[in-house]
């Protein structure tokens, strides 16, 4: 089946990384999502102090539960209409599903919880696999930026939704204006949903 044109189409754009707001592309933004988990996990790992432990267990819950959210969300959503990896992208979403419920037993306890350091460890492996898995050369990322897909339009998504699932106040005139319904990026999610048969 040939691939379908989204209406998020439009040059590859590499990241801009960099200080003082300068915009990331979407793959950018999620792998340095996933070196910020991975460097607090290394953290857990070494802590011996419980309220360390604590702290950092709830940070990397919170921080992957924004993370998963942004890529439900948006990322996948363009990723599955623009490329029709139905296998990448199911998969992808089944391991975000095993993670949650993960998640939430680590949230819902602490260190006094005999089991707590070993969900945390299994958590990170299981999240270790899943980055293996999104940013190998023929993984989502890579197939992605094979793609047409707008990613630096989709980066902007993802930063606008990202400050709003963290508490960083009410987005800017800007900001709303990326996150709105109206958008071509959920104009593309609302025919892929119509299409499945879920809208």
């Amino acid at each position: 089946m040939a691939k379908r044109k989204t209406a998020g189409r439009g040059k590859r754009a590499g990241s801009t990384r960099g200080s003082g707001g300068t915009q990331q592309d979407a793959i950018a933004l999620l792998k340095a999502d996933h070196r910020q988990v991975e460097r607090w996990f290394e953290q857990f790992e070494s802590s011996r102090s419980d309220s360390k432990k604590s702290e950092l267990a709830q940070k990397i819950c919170e921080a992957l539960t924004v993370h998963t959210m942004i890529e439900e969300e948006i990322f996948y959503p363009a990723f599955y209409e623009a490329t029709e990896e139905k296998s990448i992208h199911h998969e992808a979403e089944v391991e975000h599903d095993g993670a949650k419920k993960l998640i939430a037993k680590i949230k819902s306890s602490g260190p006094q919880d005999d089991y707590f350091d070993a969900r945390v460890t299994v958590l990170s492996e299981m999240i270790k696999h899943h980055v293996r898995e999104e940013e190998k050369r023929d993984g989502m990322f890579g197939k992605a930026r094979q793609s047409d897909m707008d990613l630096k339009a989709l980066g902007e998504q993802l930063a606008a939704r990202k400050a709003q699932l963290m508490g960083a106040g009410e987005p800017d005139s800007g900001m709303r204006r990326q996150v709105s319904t109206s958008t071509p990026i959920h104009r593309s999610m609302a025919r892929l949903a119509k299409r499945m048969g879920v809208a």
